[in-house]
């Protein structure tokens, strides 16, 4: 097991302390701008969208991981931060700790918006097809608008057999396909916020570093940090692989931050293997 004796153990060091404050205040701001009345769209503005996005800016690499959906989701983050963080602060230093913060976080990112892409690839590819149709005077059939809304938006009440009985004609075909255009947009504009990329890279680490450390499930139930580590990640990765609908989870951000983790903390390592020194 890695030893680690700093000269002094901080059990709040300073990088940790200021990523915690920063995360409640954009908490905090989510709730104090909204509305129509805000003055700024905290979400349309800070949390990561695909590219093909229009509400995209490349800060939101950044931003996102300040950003999260209501108490639970921060406060686990929060609190697996301050866990592992503090130990690997006080091990390598406030900067090289920070370094490895943000890069794990924009790694996850970059992963998450690469499978993202992937996974919008058919969608904005058929998408075109049929916007293609409607410009050039020859609206899409209403079956091949049902076949669209059937195949990418599973469960709308305008599948294919709610439209099978209506007979084409250009007025229905532009109102339809204004309803996939605008399930088009949500879908491309959906956000994703978090601090969780980053926490999977720190939690990767620490395993690797610290893999027969004891930690207490729910403060009760010990286990192995190596352990643990492992079905984490294969929680993870299986329901990524899964991509089940319905899960609004960015499990491949998860998968990500964990595989950069490692990635550094193996080449930072290297000449190492008992101290991470």
């Amino acid at each position: 097991m890695t030893q680690f004796r700093p000269s002094r153990f901080e059990i709040l060091p300073v990088i940790v302390k200021n990523l915690l404050i920063i995360n409640g205040l954009f908490f905090m701001a989510k709730f104090a701008f909204r509305g129509p009345d805000a003055l700024i769209n905290i979400e349309d503005t800070f949390a990561l969208h695909a590219w093909q996005s229009t509400l995209f800016r490349p800060w939101q690499l950044i931003t996102h991981m300040f950003m999260h959906g209501d108490l639970g989701h921060i406060f686990g983050n929060m609190l697996a931060l301050w866990m592992f963080g503090s130990v690997l602060e006080n091990v390598w230093g406030s900067k090289r700790f920070l370094t490895f913060y943000i890069v794990c976080g924009l790694g996850a990112a970059l992963i998450h918006l690469l499978f993202l892409s992937y996974e919008f690839l058919p969608m904005m590819k058929d998408y075109q097809l049929l916007y293609q149709m409607q410009q050039g005077g020859q609206p899409a059939s209403i079956a091949d608008l049902g076949r669209f809304i059937a195949k990418y938006f599973p469960g709308t009440p305008t599948a294919l057999e709610h439209l099978q009985g209506i007979e084409n004609n250009a007025q229905m075909s532009g109102l339809i396909f204004e309803k996939i255009t605008e399930r088009y947009q949500e879908i491309l504009n959906t956000a994703t916020i978090g601090a969780s990329g980053a926490v999977f890279g720190i939690l990767a680490a620490f395993v690797y570093l610290f893999p027969n450390t004891y930690i207490y499930i729910y403060f009760l139930f010990p286990i192995k940090a190596k352990w643990l580590g492992i079905l984490y990640f294969s929680y993870e990765l299986f329901f990524a692989v899964q991509n089940s609908a319905g899960d609004n989870v960015a499990r491949w951000a998860h998968v990500g931050g964990a595989l950069v983790g490692l990635l550094i903390v193996i080449t930072w390592n290297r000449g190492n293997k008992k101290q991470f020194y």
